[in-house]
């Protein structure tokens, strides 16, 4: 129920069940963390982009049909696989982008608002109705409660209200919003970019911003202070200054 593609530099991750509105069922996401490792793997890939196939859903959260078993021991190890992909995705070093093309629920909200950056069609609706199926995003809190306010995180949890993408927006748990039609171009034009920043500034500076943000503030300077010498002596950063000041654009070696 995964598609993974490669070409020119981006590697294109899409749940693929658009009749059932993509669910992630725990094949999916075992699906989605293979896909994920291969991107991290290959030298090729420069960014990742996360995505639902058709126009309705990204997608709309945990397969319900598949969430209880025999074995529930089993399942709740597999359940593990989601944790993996955060994990991943968070220490991976390459920049993620999600392509919302629909509405983002439970656990896909959670897997939207744990890529870099996220644009959002217009129309979207986003949150986490968990609790009106008397269940909780337990695996999601993680991601949310780091993404936005964590009072409104708790509201969407306990309340299972909806969300537009503008609110979604003012929120903090989307980038940018786009009518329909601009989604592809606005994906392209952010890969294009990000396609152009030096791979080793890129990595080590998301990897700054999110070690960061669990530490207190003195942990943090000291963290950022180290982190700053740390670009400072790569290849890629001389390279960058030298080409500013000799008025071209600078070829990065990912050094």
């Amino acid at each position: 129920m995964v598609r993974y593609e490669v070409a020119e530099g981006r590697a294109t991750i899409t749940i693929d069940d658009p009749e059932r509105r993509n669910p992630m069922s725990t094949q999916t996401m075992e699906a989605l963390v293979e896909s994920t490792l291969a991107a991290l793997r290959d030298p090729t890939v420069r960014v990742l982009v996360y995505t639902g196939a058709g126009d309705r859903a990204f997608s709309a959260g945990g397969d319900l049909a598949g969430g209880f078993a025999d074995d529930p021991i089993g399942l709740h190890r597999s359940r593990g696989a989601l944790a993996d992909l955060f994990r991943l995705m968070r220490r991976g070093g390459k920049p993620t982008v999600a392509r919302v093309n629909g509405h983002a629920l439970a656990g896909g909200f959670g897997l939207a608002v744990s890529c870099d950056i996220v644009i959002c069609v217009e129309d979207a609706k986003l949150g986490m109705p968990e609790i009106d199926v008397g269940l909780w995003p337990m695996m999601i809190t993680a991601v949310v409660a780091r993404t936005m306010p964590p009072r409104v995180a708790l509201d969407l949890m306990m309340t299972g209200r909806l969300i537009d993408a503008r609110e979604a927006l003012a929120l903090g748990a989307v980038s940018r919003v786009v009518p329909r039609n601009r989604l592809d171009v606005t994906v392209d034009e952010v890969v294009e970019g990000l396609k152009s920043k030096s791979p080793a500034t890129l990595e080590l500076g998301r990897d700054a911003f999110y070690a960061t943000l669990d530490m207190g503030f003195d942990a943090a300077l000291d963290y950022l202070q180290s982190g700053l010498t740390a670009v400072t002596l790569t290849h890629d950063a001389r390279e960058g200054v030298q080409a500013f000041l000799e008025k071209r654009r600078p070829s990065w070696s990912g050094r």
